[in-house]
């Protein structure tokens, strides 16, 4: 389960992307989002596919395990695609399914909606995979800081994302050796009827929940241990610093928005 799972978790390289200034991969995932929505045909799709595959292989990061740990995900996708086949009714009808007539526009709207999907967890999680949590926490704190200015707590908001980021990781490899264990003493979470598969899950849940709040304190305990005051009078080890190639992806996105822009329809 943990390995079907990339969601918070880092990959060490030297990649281009890795080097890359963790604020600048935040407002750039941040556009590319926005972005993602102003696309409305073949070419503009194509231009979005090549910039996050593209970005994907230059982390350096296997693609086949970007993909491995999207499965979760999968399901999801399809649904999507399946509920735009056989709900929209538009168009000329494509074929037939067992008497159900699939129109053409539900190909395209569900191909559409589905790859939209795939690009945008695709990209999002190329900010985890290539930006370890202290960056993340740096970038946000750097991002949000003039809301400082108004008394919001910053410091303590980018803490607790990272935190979250952090454990889920953890979290994930908790739950399958309290899966593991309980499925040892003979519990069934896969077969019998939907009643009995949800009392199933009560042994796993909790435990997973005694175990996250012993973590949370023991967290706590050792933050308050060190002398953790928030984040007033802290300083930084590494301060973060905009190179030429954040500027090239800056370049490279402007180009990407102006290709969109002139490929729609």
């Amino acid at each position: 389960m943990s390995s079907s799972m990339i969601i918070g978790q880092y990959i060490p390289a030297d990649s281009v992307i890795h080097r890359l200034d963790p604020r600048s991969k935040i407002a750039i995932i941040f556009f590319y989002v926005v972005i993602v929505f102003f696309a409305n045909s073949a070419m503009s799709y194509g231009v979005l596919a090549l910039f996050a595959v593209g970005s994907a292989f230059l982390s350096q990061v296997p693609f086949r395990y970007i993909l491995k740990g999207l499965k979760p995900v999968w399901f999801l996708i399809l649904f999507t695609f399946l509920l735009h086949l056989f709900v929209t009714r538009e168009g000329d009808v494509a074929f037939s399914i067992f008497g159900w007539d699939v129109y053409k526009e539900g190909l395209v709207q569900g191909g559409a909606i589905s790859l939209r999907f795939f690009l945008l967890i695709l990209v999002t999680s190329l900010l985890t995979l290539t930006t370890t949590p202290i960056e993340i926490t740096d970038a946000i704190e750097e991002l949000l800081g003039p809301l400082k200015k108004v008394k919001f707590p910053v410091h303590e908001l980018a803490l607790m994302m990272s935190i979250s980021l952090r454990f889920i990781p953890t979290l994930m490899q908790e739950t399958e050796k309290i899966s593991k264990a309980q499925a040892s003493r003979g519990v069934d979470f896969r077969t019998g009827a939907f009643k009995d598969r949800v009392k199933a899950v009560v042994p796993l849940l909790v435990p997973l929940f005694v175990s996250a709040f012993k973590r949370a304190e023991e967290l706590a305990m050792a933050m308050e241990a060190r002398g953790y005051q928030g984040g007033e009078g802290r300083t930084k080890l590494r301060e973060l610093q905009i190179t030429k190639i954040d500027v090239y992806l800056y370049i490279v996105f402007v180009l990407l928005v102006m290709a969109l822009f002139m490929t729609r329809n």
